[in-house]
């Protein structure tokens, strides 16, 4: 049999799962205490009857990922390198905030979105991540903390590692309530932000289901042309169906929404790209943010590379006198392979060569 993560049941679906087996709610109460208040790696460490543990232990599994590689940056930010059963690699990351941890988390192994300018998509998409493979990177690093033996646990959660979420959506939602269940890791929704590339059919959806979560959209241009050069989603979905979700999503919710920007140089940093960005959104601006995002250069596109710190205050002072919400970034392990994939990619190159060390890495 092949065993899923228990990691992957939402509280109400462990409940009826116990309950076909004649197991009363209060027994799932347990479980989930055991998982994500105590954080056991063992059903035999479970606080439940025998009868209850060795079923589960019969139909599921807690560890799918393995720690292959791990790098911590000077300023705490700490990268890990994942491996799952079926020996993908996927990165996840700890950050570090005045206002508390934060953990960015993986939703696919590889991307199929294709954005110029981004070192995720280097390696195509394989697969989804199962709920349960994400919520494990969460305990994955909580359990890090906890054996390093400080006092401290993930208050914050971005989903805007590897992979388009929204093209994940079933697992994303169930990854989303296992979370900010209270009676477990109890990470409160306003602190959990996913990022899309504009897959404008799930804005509806997720404006519909009300999760009361922080949506942000991957934009990085103000005009069709620009954006599809850079992003070829844009071609499936250009700019105006991509607007039309977002007032939606902001009708429907009347919650603020985060338009991130990276900025490349002589690319779309230029005042011209910024006041034609500041129209674009002009009747959003009571709940729009806009994030500016210095660019992390990738080998192979070098094409871009990084604007100037004078060309980033310029674009947000443009910006600001428009009256547009908007702020900069802070960076995070710089001094490591800070771009999203960057890692995982290069760790896939170094094995491929390693394999065949006569050949030279087809991986680009």
């Amino acid at each position: 049999m092949n065993k899923h993560s228990i990691y992957g049941l939402t509280f109400d679906q462990l409940t009826a799962w116990l309950a076909e087996y004649g197991h009363k709610k209060s027994r799932a109460s347990q479980v989930w205490d055991s998982l994500y208040r105590k954080r056991v790696t063992d059903f035999s460490e479970m606080d439940a009857n025998k009868e209850c543990v060795q079923l589960l232990a019969e139909h599921f599994v807690i560890q799918t990922l393995n720690e292959h590689l791990k790098q911590e940056s000077q300023d705490g930010t700490i990268k890990f390198l994942f491996k799952l059963r079926d020996g993908d690699l996927i990165e996840t990351v700890l950050m570090r905030h005045k206002y508390g941890l934060s953990v960015c988390v993986t939703t696919q192994v590889g991307c199929n979105i294709g954005c110029s300018f981004c070192a995720s998509g280097l390696l195509p998409k394989k697969r989804d991540l199962s709920s349960g493979e994400i919520v494990e990177q969460i305990m994955k690093v909580q359990q890090h903390l906890d054996k390093a033996g400080l006092d401290e646990h993930v208050s914050h959660v971005v989903v805007m590692g590897i992979g388009e979420p929204f093209d994940n959506f079933k697992n994303l939602v169930d990854f989303i309530l296992v979370i900010k269940d209270q009676k477990g890791l109890d990470i409160a929704a306003r602190h959990i932000t996913v990022s899309t590339s504009g897959l404008a059919n799930k804005i509806y959806e997720f404006a519909d289901m009300n999760l009361k979560v922080n949506l942000a959209i991957s934009l990085h241009a103000p005009n069709n042309e620009l954006r599809t050069q850079i992003m070829k989603i844009n071609r499936a979905i250009p700019m105006e169906k991509l607007m039309q979700a977002i007032d939606y999503y902001l009708e429907k919710t009347k919650r603020r929404i985060t338009l991130e920007y990276i900025l490349l140089k002589d690319v779309n940093d230029r005042k011209e790209h910024a006041l034609e960005l500041a129209e674009l959104i002009s009747d959003k601006r009571q709940l729009a943010n806009v994030n500016l995002i210095p660019y992390n250069p990738v080998d192979e596109h070098s094409q871009y590379q990084r604007s100037e710190k004078a060309s980033v205050l310029a674009f947000y002072d443009i910006l600001k006198k428009q009256n547009i919400s908007c702020s900069i970034r802070l960076e995070h392990g710089t001094d490591i392979d800070a771009a999203c994939g960057q890692l995982r990619s290069k760790q896939v190159k170094k094995e491929a060569v390693e394999n065949n060390p006569g050949q030279q890495s087809t991986v680009t």
